[in-house]
């Protein structure tokens, strides 16, 4: 077996690390394929993170020059500037059920980690916003949703064989029309709205969903970056990220709350184009694109990727108004029958005490992984 770096500009490789997991998961009926073209981006010096940040790109192969791993480990400066931290994420692990393999991808991706300073390393974790995170420990029966990481099942023990421990698990809940709303709970939501003055707009179109863009990124870095983590995202980050979802969008399913005129709270909801994703087969032409867009016009299942409240407003039924809000204009009179809330972490214990009150099922656990170098 041979590790090699991958380059920007050796075309070849950059093809095998983007075609790898294809072949890896060809038999896996769970697996969702990213889109080529979006994968491609990473490699071109014009993508957004390299406004703030460095990769390495490795491959290993065996003496048929056959791949049999890959990873990405990432140097983000504004994390590290942001924590006054020397901190490394590791990202695109993927690798045949083989121990050895994996073990020497990251040997490279330390030493690569430790020439740019670095002394600590965390993940899974990708470049940019809208990038999944975290590693599936639980629930490989089941399709992750878009945008969401998946693996199989022997790869937890291969980076915790390496030293890799938990930093904190984050669960995946679902919803349908079955799933017990406590009619107190929306009473309650009801007696919020009125007495403490939240309000939830409810959007129609994508014009009036780019109007409320600037209150989501202020709602972002208020309820979700720090807490989680990461530096305040960028005007780059959420261009890349709204063009990624606006031609996918459903306006009515993306939810800002709002105490009196100051937005306080947020959800954001799309539809789940998995199983477009899996017909396109990660390529958008000739036909991939009708595929995907057909996908978001009649699929019932929708993604719910992220809920946050500024930390001065939580615990005060924010969560119930928002999950009240998607069960009025979402659950009923409409198409959709299920909805995925994804990723919620172990330590939002307001959040998930307020869920709580309903009964979602938490069917996928996702784990972030640290060690030091």
């Amino acid at each position: 077996m041979k590790i090699k770096q991958v380059t920007s500009g050796d075309r070849k490789n950059t093809q095998e690390f983007i075609d790898f997991p294809f072949k890896l998961y060809q038999n896996t009926e769970q697996w969702v394929p990213p889109m080529r073209s979006e994968m491609k981006k990473i490699f071109e010096p014009a993508y957004p993170f390299y406004k703030y940040g460095d990769a390495a790109f490795f491959l290993a192969q065996n003496e048929n020059s056959e791949t049999l791993g890959r990873l990405a480990v990432v140097n983000n400066h504004r994390y590290n500037d942001f924590h006054q931290s020397k901190t490394a994420f590791f990202y695109y692990f993927e690798t045949v059920d083989d121990p050895v393999v994996a073990e020497g991808l990251f040997s490279w991706g330390f030493d690569w980690a430790k020439s740019q300073g670095l002394n600590h390393i965390l993940g899974p974790k990708g470049l940019m916003v809208l990038d999944g995170f975290g590693m599936l420990v639980k629930g490989f029966e089941h399709q992750p949703a878009f945008g969401q990481p998946y693996n199989p099942d022997y790869y937890p023990g291969f980076v915790e064989g390496l030293g890799f421990e938990k930093v904190k698990d984050v669960f995946t809940g679902r919803i349908d029309r079955s799933t017990n709303f406590p009619k107190k709970v929306l009473r309650a939501a009801e007696l919020v709205k009125k007495r403490l003055g939240f309000w939830s707009p409810r959007l129609k179109t994508r014009a009036e969903l780019k109007s409320v863009i600037n209150d989501f990124k202020v709602l972002y870095n208020n309820s979700l970056a720090g807490p989680a983590g990461n530096p305040p995202i960028t005007d780059g980050d959420m261009d890349a990220m709204v063009s990624q979802l606006l031609w996918i969008a459903d306006p009515k399913l993306v939810k800002l709350l709002y105490k009196d005129e100051k937005p306080v709270g947020w959800m954001l909801g799309y539809p789940n184009i998995s199983d477009g994703l899996k017909k396109a087969n990660g390529r958008l032409f000739p036909t991939g694109w009708a595929k995907i867009l057909l996908e978001s016009k009649r699929t019932n299942r929708i993604i719910l990727n992220g809920i946050g409240i500024i930390e001065d407003y939580q615990r005060m039924g924010g969560t119930a108004i928002l999950l009240s809000e998607v069960y009025n204009s979402v659950m009923q009179g409409s198409r959709y029958d299920q909805a995925e809330l994804l990723q919620l972490r172990e330590e939002n214990i307001n959040i998930l005490l307020e869920v709580s009150n309903f009964e979602i099922d938490f069917h996928k656990t996702h784990r972030l992984y640290e060690k030091f170098l």
